[in-house]
């Protein structure tokens, strides 16, 4: 016992004798019972707040606080990350994590989101080098068809130069301590003053060098190092990881908006037709079923409360129908359509926001044609910013290669059959007429398989 409680016991028995002399017995024992029990509880409160203090260490602070800050404003955050754990392989041995967001029964529209391991962040794998062909080609023709960074929209919203600057200094600090082997860094002199300084108090990023490619980029060290800083930025951070990017802001309303990103693989929209939308705009305009009765409200308040040190990752999938494999000997740069789903949408070009602006030539659904394309989107607060960055990495994988893992196909054509007629719209059952060559062959290699298959989510 402490020597604090000590002196109250002390004091207790002091009173109980002066008591004595003066009260009857019981009510000498009521006026005891309730100082003990005081007592206790005292003691009980104050051994509760010294454990919680010790087993919960101060935590980064909420993303919203209406008492601390009006919406649209950020103080910068003094945030220090956990130890990044250089990656136990390299990239270049590392299979595409085989994503299967699909579980059979009724189709549930919900935000589906679980917590991010800081070392999950960006994935890299033996595809790296095909997804940095992909995007550098795109952004050298595109431009500004994958890249965009909007101005400020005085009294709503500001730019999203500032987090497009921040977002690259986090993407290097963070590649060339996850994969060392991969990416290696140059710092500016350590009396360089900057507004995004490196981790851990080193001085701010310099360049960045893509090892096994042999690129290095410059980085640019503020929104006025040079013309175009922000949009510089955007390409650098597009090069280096396969994943789509995109920086949402607050604004004054409290809504979050799209003002900057580098979307160079999204397939079936283009940045031009969702850039400096609102959050709700964004979902209500690309018609995602079910956003306003059960999305929309809960999307609403965890954005405004996402934390700087609660990073969370979500899966979401569709199906694409592309052309036949080329030729041996001709080497397309993305006869996958990952960059654009052209076979199923049309010309890039000639696309009408959310429709394409005639019905393309499909080539015919088969087995070998039609790609289960899975997202991976991470979702976390930016600390200098306050920014929330999506990043989107896409995975592709054919119908005829999914179906031989086990128990795939019978777990996937039981997801089709719950689609409501709106998810089955969303999601294009109706369109590119590759539902029912999917789903006789996944009844066809389930029945061939019998109950023996068992699939496994991720």
């Amino acid at each position: 016992m402490s020597s604090s409680m000590l002196g109250i016991y002390e004091k207790l028995s002091a009173v109980q004798h002066w008591l004595a002399a003066r009260q009857t017995k019981e009510s000498l024992g009521l006026i005891l019972a309730s100082l003990a029990a005081t007592i206790s509880l005292v003691y009980l409160k104050r051994t509760a707040k010294t454990l919680s203090s010790a087993s919960h260490p101060p935590r980064s602070p909420p993303a919203s606080d209406k008492e601390v800050r009006k919406y649209g404003e950020w103080s910068p955050v003094e945030f220090t990350y956990p130890r990044i754990t250089a990656s136990a392989r390299e990239p270049a041995e590392t299979n595409p994590i085989p994503y299967r967001p699909f579980r059979a029964g009724e189709y549930h529209v919900t935000m589906g989101i679980r917590s991010m391991p800081w070392d999950e962040w960006i994935e890299l794998d033996n595809q790296y080098e095909k997804y940095h062909r992909i995007r550098e080609y795109r952004i050298r023709t595109r431009g500004s068809g994958v890249i965009r960074v909007q101005p400020d929209n005085p009294g709503l919203v500001k730019s999203g130069g500032e987090a497009a600057i921040e977002l690259v200094h986090e993407l290097a600090e963070y590649l060339c301590q996850r994969f060392p082997t991969m990416f290696e860094i140059e710092r500016h002199a350590s009396d360089k003053v900057a507004s995004f300084p490196g981790w851990d108090g080193a001085p701010p990023v310099k360049s960045v060098r893509i090892i096994p490619l042999g690129r290095s980029y410059d980085i640019p060290l503020d929104i006025n190092d040079g013309e175009n800083a922000a949009e510089r930025a955007l390409e650098v951070s597009a090069s280096l990881v396969q994943e789509d990017l995109a920086l949402m802001i607050e604004g004054t309303d409290g809504k979050y908006y799209f003002q900057a990103g580098a979307i160079t693989i999204a397939g079936f929209w283009r940045i031009q037709d969702k850039i400096g939308l609102s959050l709700d705009d964004i979902h209500t305009t690309g018609d995602v079923p079910r956003y306003k009765g059960k999305l929309q409200m809960s999307l609403g308040r965890f954005f405004q409360k996402l934390a700087v040190d609660k990073p969370v990752v979500r899966n979401n999938y569709f199906f694409q129908v592309v052309k036949p494999a080329p030729p041996d000997g001709v080497d397309e740069i993305d006869p996958e359509e990952l960059g654009w789903a052209e076979s199923s949408h049309g010309p890039e070009d000639a696309f009408l926001h959310t429709h394409p602006a005639h019905q393309p030539t499909r080539p015919t659904p088969t087995p070998s044609t039609v790609r289960l394309r899975c997202e991976r989107q991470t979702l976390r607060r930016l600390p200098r910013t306050g920014a929330i960055l999506f990043t989107i990495r896409t995975y592709l994988t054919p119908i005829d290669k999914l179906a031989q893992e086990p128990g795939v196909a019978r777990q996937l054509a039981g997801a089709l059959r719950g689609w409501g007629d709106d998810i089955g719209a969303y999601k294009g059952k109706d369109s590119g007429e590759w539902w029912d060559v999917v789903m006789d062959y996944l009844d066809k290699v389930a029945d061939e398989e019998g109950d023996d298959g068992h699939a496994e989510n991720i």
